[in-house]
């Protein structure tokens, strides 16, 4: 087993420490888990299983070179934020080995609704694993329609919540951990990831899922990596602002911002597309890898 989420983070804890010594595994612990040296243990080390997070798998796409073994590898594990289809699809046609979507949380220990081996889709989190269980409910706690987006609630063998986070009185309602994202179950029993629940765009009436247009952008080749968030407006109240890393082939100028909000109104929907983008060096992440988008709605970033 290889990966990048630090120990001190229970995707990294459960990945590289605790399930190995279950199941008398191996794992590969790296200082520096950039995408080419987590590529470099693969083929090394021979691992079987990759942990990390969807941007990191994003890069190491990036940085593969033509005939490189990967064929140890059976399983790669992706969880920290959504996993866009786009990176799902390429992942398989270049190693021709699955990727599984999750979702976990620090307060239920680790991954509690995943795709599995015989069971997997793009842009799909899957079903809860066994001894979960999760619906969709409103405000109310009341459980939604299926295709309605509302509140991920879960409950199972495990769960807890910070007694010192005031941001958590609520996190445990009627036996439920309500975990903070939107998500959409499907008339399948799916769960589709939406946004966090403090990261859905209100713009002109209309609900906007920022994964959903983050997607649509990474569909397109002069995309490397890109973050979305709502921006106040006058007018619409909010609006789709996309933060931008581009490919080295793609210029920064008015001509591909107009090529990139075309490719979008035309993938998804019109009233969808970034009325703003913005073109940057690099997205902040966490020490796992995941985007911080927070720090995308602060005054300074650092743009092109």
């Amino acid at each position: 087993m290889d990966g990048s989420p630090p120990l001190a983070f229970t995707f990294g804890l459960g990945g590289l420490a605790i399930f190995p010594l279950r199941f008398g595994a191996c794992a590969a612990l790296i200082e520096n888990a950039t995408p080419p040296n987590l590529i470099e243990i693969i083929r090394k080390y021979k691992a079987t299983i990759s942990f990390t997070a969807p941007t990191a798998y994003r890069a190491m796409l990036s940085a593969m070179n033509e005939g490189v073994d990967l064929s140890s590898l059976r399983i790669a594990v992706s969880a920290g934020e959504t996993l866009p289809a786009p990176v799902f699809e390429e992942w398989v046609k270049r190693t021709g080995k699955p990727i599984l979507d999750g979702i976990g949380a620090t307060e239920m220990l680790h991954i509690f609704i995943s795709n599995r081996l015989e069971d997997y889709k793009p842009g799909c989190t899957g079903k809860p694993l066994t001894g979960y269980e999760a619906k969709v409910v409103d405000e109310n706690m009341n459980e939604l329609p299926r295709g309605t987006v509302g509140r991920l609630a879960v409950r199972g063998p495990v769960g807890c919540r910070y007694l010192a986070d005031y941001r958590q009185t609520d996190y445990v309602c009627d036996g439920w951990n309500v975990t903070g994202d939107a998500f959409i179950q499907d008339e399948d029993g799916y769960f589709h990831f939406a946004a966090r629940n403090d990261d859905m765009i209100v713009s002109a009436g209309y609900n906007i899922a920022g994964p959903e247009v983050e997607a649509a952008l990474l569909a397109h080749p002069y995309v490397r990596e890109c973050a979305v968030i709502g921006v106040a407006d006058e007018a619409r109240g909010q609006i789709v602002k996309a933060y931008v890393v581009l490919a080295e082939q793609a210029i920064p100028a008015d001509p591909t911002v107009e090529l990139l909000q075309l490719h979008v109104k035309s993938t998804i929907a019109p009233y969808k597309y970034p009325r703003a983008i913005e073109f940057v060096k690099e997205l902040p992440k966490t020490e796992s890898g995941k985007i911080q988008r927070f720090r995308l709605k602060q005054p300074v970033m650092n743009a092109l």
